[in-house]
């Protein structure tokens, strides 16, 4: 095999930022939207909820019509960075009362994420096929970035930036993060053809304890992370009556950090204990929250910063973990079933969450996510085991 080129690493890592910019751009506007369009407060709640059943069927189109085999990968990728610039950018051309083609471009940018996020990691993987956990960790961490972005250029702009020229600044991020990986990311190491989608491997999530250990740690990560990401510029608001933006941006790009010192920490601890570790924290910071909505503002800083990184922190390792405790023919379709089934559960969290947000007060809310973690744990316990969790990822 030979040697992997030094630009390629950076060159994804900027183009999953890049792209994955797409997913929150809605949210970091949804004051403006609010006060322009006249929207109720749980309409965040409805937006996010629309990108993620957007990516869902996404996925699982991706996975059935085997669009990554059939066609080179980086070619795949810029054509959902194109396309989902463009579907993020339709939002600016509309106006108030077009509330359902507002939904439907958000369903389209989540439909089209789902041919830059699983597909950056699967170029990714081809190249980096020794220590895949370290590599995952800033890859990932780089979604979490992308998805904090658009909060940050509403920072930048001193919060008084128009709502319209934050969507077209993420959109031309997308697009250039597309670019960048066709021109720039050699096609001559692109993993082999995959095998065909098999419902068969669905029911290997309940069957095989190993699979089911990591499946089930990863439904329960995500039942609280993108939740609280929709949450974060209320929890933040809560405390700050000015740089909710800035604030929002750096609690949830502080998932960089925890996702790359956990990439750093796999070769001495595995994957599994890094994940449980970082998911037992992100579970303390949920029920800390009554506590911490009352002490001084350096402590409330400190643990949301703590939570954000947490809260993304294991979610690399849970991939790794899923990818090779399943059997090696049926790896891609246990993975799609698990991603699916995971952004499934954040529809209902950010449904239910936001809507109980507009009667119950945060601090009393913020603890039921902690329910999320909980399970998690308790199903990674046979990972744990060193004759089950086997050497590190």
């Amino acid at each position: 095999m030979r040697s992997v080129p030094r630009r390629v690493l950076p060159v994804i890592v900027f183009s999953q930022f890049a792209g994955t910019s797409l997913w929150f751009a809605a949210n970091a506007v949804m004051p403006d939207l609010q006060r322009d369009w006249g929207l109720p407060a749980e309409a965040v709640g409805t937006l996010t909820s629309a990108v993620q059943a957007g990516f869902v069927a996404g996925t699982l189109a991706f996975a059935l019509l085997m669009l990554a085999d059939r066609h080179p990968p980086t070619r795949v990728f810029l054509a959902c960075c194109v396309l989902g610039a463009v579907a993020n950018a339709a939002a600016v051309v509309l106006g108030p009362g077009q509330w359902v083609l507002l939904l439907a471009s958000r369903f389209a940018v989540g439909f089209l994420l789902a041919g830059i996020y699983p597909v950056g990691m699967r170029i990714a993987a081809s190249w980096y096929r020794e220590g895949l956990g370290v590599a995952m960790g800033v890859l990932i961490g780089a979604l979490v970035l992308g998805t904090a972005l658009p909060h940050g250029l509403r920072a930048l702009g001193f919060e008084g930036m128009p709502w319209q020229a934050v969507m077209l600044g993420v959109s031309a991020l997308a697009l250039l993060g597309g670019i960048a990986t066709a021109a720039l990311v050699p096609a001559g190491q692109q993993n082999p053809a995959g095998s065909a989608l098999t419902p068969r491997a669905l029911a290997l999530v309940w069957t095989d304890r190993r699979v089911r250990a990591s499946a089930f740690g990863y439904f329960g990560h995500m039942w609280e992370l993108y939740t609280f990401y929709v949450l974060v510029p209320a929890i933040v608001a809560a405390r700050l009556a000015v740089g909710v933006s800035a604030a929002a941006f750096w609690v949830i790009a502080s998932g960089f950090a925890g996702c790359a010192l956990g990439g750093l920490l796999v070769r001495r601890f595995g994957s599994a204990r890094v994940a449980a570790v970082q998911l037992a924290a992100s579970g303390a910071c949920c029920l800390a929250a009554p506590l911490m909505f009352a002490a001084p503002l350096p402590v409330f800083a400190v643990w949301l910063l703590l939570w954000g990184m947490t809260v993304a922190g294991d979610s690399p390792q849970f991939s790794t973990l899923t990818a090779r405790n399943a059997p090696a023919h049926v790896v891609g379709s246990v993975l799609t079933f698990t991603n699916c089934i995971g952004f499934a559960i954040t529809v209902a969290s950010i449904e239910l969450f936001v809507r109980a947000a507009q009667a119950v007060p945060l601090p009393h809310l913020l603890p039921w996510l902690a329910l999320g973690p909980a399970l998690g744990l308790w199903m990674l316990r046979p990972l744990l085991r060193p004759e089950v969790s086997g050497a590190p990822a």
